[in-house]
């Protein structure tokens, strides 16, 4: 069993060094929504593995949340991106291998939606 909360920490605070200004903008709500939300992801990533999530159906949904909130979807592909290099640097094994190459496909995904929306 995969305890995810460490692991999300690990990546709010790698995202918080990234983007110091979430800080100021987000304040400490910012980081309890921050270890939340990559909790669910590391979940979703976990499941998609296993065949039991549809991860980019899930990261898609998030996505929408965020962007009505005015969130930059630049900023959660990064985020899944750090989710992919914690995951590489803590588990070990095909099932992290794997997690990790789902994570950073979902980043890809975010990504063409963040550009196609801009275009």
């Amino acid at each position: 069993m995969v305890e995810l909360v460490p692991l999300a920490k690990e990546i709010c605070r790698r995202y918080r060094d990234e983007f110091p200004d979430e800080a100021e903008r987000y304040g400490d709500a910012g980081i309890a929504w921050c270890v939340h939300d990559n909790q669910h992801l590391l979940f979703w990533g976990a499941g998609a593995v296993d065949g039991w999530v549809d991860l980019d159906r899930q990261v898609d949904w998030l996505a929408t949340v965020l962007e009505t909130r005015g969130f930059p979807l630049d900023r959660l592909a990064r985020n899944l991106d750090l989710g992919a290099e914690v995951i590489l640097q803590h588990l070990e094994g095909d099932h992290g291998h794997r997690m990790a190459a789902a994570l950073t496909a979902s980043a890809t995904s975010v990504r063409l939606r963040a550009s196609s929306a801009s275009s």
